[in-house]
C-alpha cells in the first residue's frame, strides 16, 4: 500500500505530465504584403512557414495576415499580433521596416524579424536573401537566349532591393552577350497582375524578347507565354503558368531561416542579428532549365552557379560602369556590401532613369 507522500508525489507527476500541463507551443506571427496565392514572394514565405511547422511538430503554432499594405495598416496588424501573444513575429516586406521598429519598442519581450530591411534593435533581427545572385543567373540565360539583344524587366518600386536585381540581371546577361540592353517598366506595386501584364506587353512592344520581374504574380510569365516570348520565374517556380515561356526561375527557400529563428526562440538563444543568405546557403535556388536552353549555354549557367555556391564569385565584381560611363567598381574589385544595400544607379546597358 502506497504511503500518503508517495501517493501525492505520483498523482502530482501524473498531473504535470498531462496535456493540460504540457508546454504551450510557441506562437509565431507572419505579416504578408500580398495574397498567399500559388506563386511569388508571399507564396514563398508561406511555404517557409509550413516548412518551419513541419520541422518543429507540436512546438509551433503559427498564424498569418495576408495582403497587408505597407504603412499605417502594417503597424496596426503587427501590434495586434504582438498583443495576441505571438512571441516571434516575422514582417516580410521592406515597407514594414519602420512599423516593425515602432511596435518592437512597445513590446520589448517579443522577438521580431524583418525581411529585406536594414534597421535592427535589441529585439529586431533582419534577414535578406541575396536575390541579386539569382537575378544574375537569370541574366546568364536571358543573354544567351535573346534574339533581339533587348531584355525587359518589370519593376515594383525603385528601391535598392529592386535596382540591384535589375543591374545584376543585366550584368549576368552581358557576361555572355555584351550587346545586351535592358528596358524597365515600373508598376509601383508588389502585386498587381493587371499592371504587371500591361508592363510586360509594353516591354514586348518595345522589342524585349526575354522578360524578368521583381513583382509577385505570374502575370509576366503568362503574358510571355501568350506572346511567344521567354520569361523568368521570380521567388517561386512559375513554369506551370508558362511552360514554354519560363526558361528558369530564381526561387527563395525561407524555411531554413524560419526554423532557425523559431528554434532559437524556443531554447532561449535568440538574439538580434543580420542574416544575408544566397545560393551558397540554399536560400536562393534556381529551378530546372527549360529544355530549349542549348547545352553550351546550360554549361555556362552551371559553371557560374558553382562559383556562387563556392563563394568565389559576386554579382557586382568589377569592372562595372554606370550609364554615364563612370567606373563604379574597379576591375577585380567587389562592390562593398554598403554599396549593394544602398544602390541607386543603373549599370551601363540599362535604359531610362530611376524614378524619383
Amino acid at each position: 500500500m502506497l504511503s500518503r507522500r508517495t501517493l501525492i508525489t505520483t498523482l502530482l507527476a501524473a498531473a504535470l505530465s498531462s496535456p493540460a500541463f504540457a508546454a504551450e507551443p510557441l506562437k509565431v506571427g507572419f505579416v504578408y504584403v500580398g495574397p498567399i496565392g500559388d506563386a511569388g514572394w508571399t507564396h514563398a514565405h508561406d511555404l517557409g512557414r509550413k516548412a518551419m511547422e513541419k520541422a518543429l511538430p507540436g512546438q509551433i503554432k503559427s498564424t498569418f495576415v495576408e495582403s497587408v499594405p505597407e504603412g499605417a495598416d502594417a503597424e496596426r496588424v503587427i501590434r495586434q499580433l504582438a498583443a495576441a501573444g505571438n512571441t516571434l513575429i516575422f514582417t516580410t516586406s521592406f515597407g514594414y521596416m519602420n512599423q516593425t521598429q515602432k511596435v518592437a519598442q512597445a513590446f520589448p519581450n517579443v522577438k521580431f524579424a524583418h525581411a529585406t530591411g536594414y534597421k535592427t534593435a535589441k529585439n529586431v533581427a533582419i534577414y535578406n536573401p541575396k536575390t541579386y545572385e539569382g537575378a544574375y543567373m537569370l541574366g546568364v540565360i536571358a543573354g544567351g537566349m535573346t534574339k533581339s539583344n533587348t531584355l525587359g524587366f518589370v519593376g515594383s518600386f525603385p528601391i535598392p532591393e529592386v535596382i540591384r536585381n535589375i543591374n545584376a540581371y543585366t550584368l549576368g546577361a552581358q557576361s555572355v552577350n555584351p550587346k545586351i540592353k535592358t528596358k524597365v517598366v515600373w508598376v509601383n506595386s508588389w502585386y498587381d497582375p493587371a499592371k504587371e501584364r500591361q508592363a510586360a506587353e509594353t516591354l514586348i512592344a518595345q522589342g524585349a524578347d526575354v522578360l524578368a520581374q521583381n513583382t509577385d504574380s505570374p502575370a509576366v510569365v503568362q503574358t510571355a507565354q501568350e506572346k511567344g516570348k521567354y520569361a523568368m520565374g521570380w521567388d517561386t517556380d512559375m513554369a506551370k503558368f508558362g511552360p514554354k515561356a519560363q526558361l528558369t526561375a530564381s526561387t527563395i527557400n525561407w524555411g531554413g531561416y524560419y526554423t532557425r529563428a523559431a528554434k532559437a526562440t524556443l531554447d532561449k538563444s535568440w538574439k538580434s542579428d543580420s542574416v544575408d543568405w544566397g545560393i551558397k546557403d540554399g536560400m536562393v535556388a534556381l529551378s530546372p532549365l527549360n529544355p530549349v536552353v542549348p547545352k553550351a549555354l546550360a554549361a555556362k549557367f552551371d559553371a557560374k552557379k558553382a562559383l556562387f555556391a563556392s563563394g568565389k564569385f559576386h554579382s557586382f565584381t568589377g569592372p562595372i560602369v554606370d550609364q554615364a560611363g563612370k567606373t563604379m567598381v574597379a576591375a577585380g574589385q567587389v562592390l562593398p556590401q554598403k554599396g549593394v544595400d544602398t544602390m541607386n544607379w543603373y549599370v551601363k546597358g540599362v535604359e531610362g532613369s530611376i524614378p524619383k
